[in-house]
């Protein structure tokens, strides 16, 4: 019977801690959702209240009808799609190659591959924006795509996905007939689906969320993505507050229905990586 009680009690200190975190993390969130609809007045007023006593959508309104959004919108969309569609193709193809195909010197090039790991992005912008420069994609945004497409990071997670599949597909689809690419398209890559999903969810969340690399190559404001728009909102002596948190919620839907469709893929693909045959 006391056993049954401590359990009980575990069970219930359990819950509430996760509900305690569940509020900590969410509670953010759901304040600048909330405060997104209030006007000027009731964002700075004491008490605080979480949808004030107006909410409207006047924000929403006002932030897309003066700005241009629907530019910044585009950009985004267009840079962060195309950036994924980019990683995926590559760094699949390098992880595939480097978990299934022995050839000279496979181990040291994959070496060097990690080895870039262990350095700091701050330590090659430099270099990368002379490039960036030098072929003429400065203030484009292929400037913000090509230099985010290879992912040491990425092709080191498909490398480890691939070596816990068996290579017994590979050959028997050999014995099919089938060739190399058509073995990668139709038989490696469908069983790929977890960890294709997560560098999907990953890229797409570090070129939505990117600030300081466009911030660097985009100079004309009809290039802007969302992160250097809002930005934009912050003035030198004032905030446009109600606009920056409409525009802000706006932003995060995008990423958020990316991570609702694809999240069921994140533990079976990250937990899948570091399995070997």
């Amino acid at each position: 019977m006391q056993t049954d009680m401590k359990k009980s009690l575990l069970k219930g200190i359990e819950w509430m801690l996760l509900l305690f975190l569940i509020f900590l993390f969410l509670m953010p969130i759901v304040w600048v959702m909330a405060s997104s609809f209030k006007n000027a007045g009731e964002l700075f007023s004491w008490p605080p209240s979480l949808f004030g006593k107006n909410p409207s959508l006047d924000n929403y309104r006002k932030a897309l009808e003066e700005g241009s959004f629907g530019v910044y919108f585009f950009n985004t969309v267009f840079t962060s799609l195309t950036a994924t569609l980019l990683t995926v193709v590559v760094n699949v193809m390098s992880g595939y190659a480097f978990a299934k195909y022995h050839f000279k010197g496979e181990k040291l090039l994959f070496g060097v591959v990690l080895a870039t790991l262990m350095i700091p992005l701050e330590v090659i912008m430099i270099p990368i924006f002379k490039v960036i420069v030098a072929t003429g994609l400065y203030n484009s945004l292929w400037g913000l795509i090509i230099p985010a497409v290879a992912s040491p990071t990425a092709v080191f997670l498909v490398r480890q996905y691939y070596m816990g599949i068996p290579d017994a597909y590979m050959e028997a689809a050999r014995i099919d007939g089938a060739s190399e690419l058509n073995i990668l398209m139709r038989v490696m890559l469908p069983l790929a689906k977890p960890v294709v999903s997560v560098l999907c969810i990953f890229s797409f969340m570090w070129r939505w969320n990117d600030y300081l690399w466009p911030k660097l190559v985009i100079n004309s404001k009809e290039r802007y993505t969302i992160q250097l728009a809002l930005a934009n909102y912050s003035g030198e002596y004032s905030v446009d507050w109600n606009s920056l948190l409409a525009m802000s919620v706006i932003s995060m839907i995008p990423v958020i229905l990316v991570f609702i469709t694809l999240q069921r893929y994140i533990i079976g693909g990250m937990t899948a990586g570091g399995v070997k045959e």
